[in-house]
């Protein structure tokens, strides 16, 4: 099994290769994510004068979204790949938000003191963090009491179509490694109170989680399969496996099943998340 730091390394270039889908296709993704972030940041309640920490931001979210919306807050957008951030920080300046930094570090080693947030949000990164235990003690040593720590994960891939309908076909030409249990992958945080029961054990108190109903629309199936095939990081690896035909004939089937979703020349095609918050109890 990879050692934690030759997992972030694979990770590493792996995102950074999908830095370009991922600013070519953001305005698809924030639509279809926006329910989620708004979730957690109704749970964080950012307010003026306090610092916030977007953990696995990639192109900014939900921290741009925390910074717009709380201009007097400070907010630090984190990641592991540079490239992601320079997107990020690049849509903070489009947006003139002057109360945002970035930094490139990992997860589970954070460059910060101890109690230095009042909020920390990990929209879509926890599943993929090598070591879950000790990037949860991460987040909580930087919360102040009284802080809320608010993750999202994907629950079960049958309520993710979205990505199911690719990966299917995708299989049919390519064979797919079968997912670590224990190792980062999309759905590796499904399972109901899997991320609560980590909450728990690192000391955090009011733990709740909640499902969060996603749609990715796109303007036709062949747009779905575009922006799936350059963004989803498991197919784009995937795809780099087989020729121009092949990904052709893959394309094609992809396109033919999410057609079922097509309605008045739109795609729309369901998903589902779990948002789990947890609050870091005052000091004694």
């Amino acid at each position: 099994m990879p050692s934690p730091d030759e997992i972030r390394a694979g990770q590493r270039t792996a995102w950074a290769n999908l830095s370009a889908g991922w600013d070519k296709w953001d305005p698809v993704i924030l639509e279809q994510l926006a329910p989620v972030g708004a979730a957690m940041i109704e749970r964080i309640d950012p307010v003026a004068g306090r610092r916030y920490l977007d953990i696995a931001s990639g192109t900014g979210e939900p921290g741009l979204s925390i910074a717009r919306a709380v201009p007097g807050a400070r907010v630090v957008l984190t990641d592991l790949v540079a490239e992601m951030l320079e997107i990020a920080a690049r849509r903070a300046e489009a947006q003139g938000l002057a109360n945002v930094e970035t930094q490139v570090c990992s997860a589970d080693d954070l460059p910060f003191d101890d109690a230095t947030f009042d909020g920390v949000a990990v929209r879509f990164g926890y599943m993929f963090f090598p070591d879950l235990s000790a990037a949860t003690a991460e987040f909580v040593r930087v919360l102040a009491p009284g802080g809320r720590l608010c993750a999202s994960v994907w629950v079960d891939p049958d309520r993710n179509p979205w990505t199911t309908i690719a990966m299917q076909a995708i299989a049919t030409e390519v064979a797919l490694p079968a997912p670590d249990p224990d190792g980062p992958s999309m759905y590796r945080c499904a399972a109901p109170g899997a991320v609560a029961a980590r909450y728990e054990a690192a000391g955090l108190r009011d733990v709740a989680e909640w499902d969060v109903d996603v749609e990715l629309v796109t303007r036709s199936p062949a747009e779905y399969w575009a922006m799936i095939s350059e963004h989803v990081s498991l197919a784009f690896a995937a795809l780099q496996q087989v020729d121009d035909v092949t990904r052709a004939r893959v394309g094609a089937r992809a396109m033919a099943q999410v057609q079922a979703f097509e309605r008045d020349g739109v795609v729309r095609v369901p998903g589902a998340a779990r948002c789990v918050v947890g609050t870091k109890p005052d000091a004694a």
